[in-house]
């Protein structure tokens, strides 16, 4: 089943997923050093990550809603994208807490945070796992043409059909 919401022939949400999860992973770490190191910039960069982290989930969650609006319902994939939907409010909800929460720069951020922070992380593991799940095995969000020698999405004039 194609994304429902491309661009260059790729489907969005699978391209914008990575900017949330690469931040909000980015900034427990950076949260830890800044927890060991005492170094307040630490503490400020995991700031500022957890916001970006807010934002490029509510950029990406509209397409992932997108798509999940086109998979058949009562299938294993539909029933798999709505977990993971409801997952990442879940998890983005810890987040915008943990976010509220810290006083900012340059002070560092209070235990509640962390804690929050850090269940957010563990959840984030587990959501990108589980909307990887219809994407690798079930074919959600893939080209019906895919093939091991299949065009560029950005060639019209061939056709997407395996070599003979």
């Amino acid at each position: 089943m194609e994304s429902k919401a491309k661009m260059f022939g790729h489907p969005i949400h699978q391209t914008l997923v990575g900017i949330p999860l690469g931040l909000l992973g980015g900034a427990a770490i950076f949260d830890a050093v800044a927890l060991f190191t005492g170094d307040p910039t630490m503490g400020a960069v995991a700031y500022r990550m957890v916001a970006g982290g807010i934002i490029g989930s509510l950029v990406a969650a509209p397409f992932g809603l997108m798509d999940l609006m086109a998979i058949p319902p009562r299938t294993r994939a539909a029933r798999i994208g709505f977990m993971h939907g409801i997952g990442n409010m879940v998890l983005l909800a810890l987040f915008i807490a943990s976010w509220v929460l810290r006083p900012g720069p340059p002070e560092p951020a209070g235990v509640l945070a962390l804690v929050l922070s850090y269940l957010g992380v563990a959840l984030v593991l587990f959501m990108g796992w589980l909307g990887g799940e219809p994407v690798s095995r079930l074919g959600v969000g893939v080209s019906e043409g895919a093939h091991l020698d299949a065009s560029s999405p950005l060639e019209e004039t061939r056709e997407m059909k395996p070599r003979s």
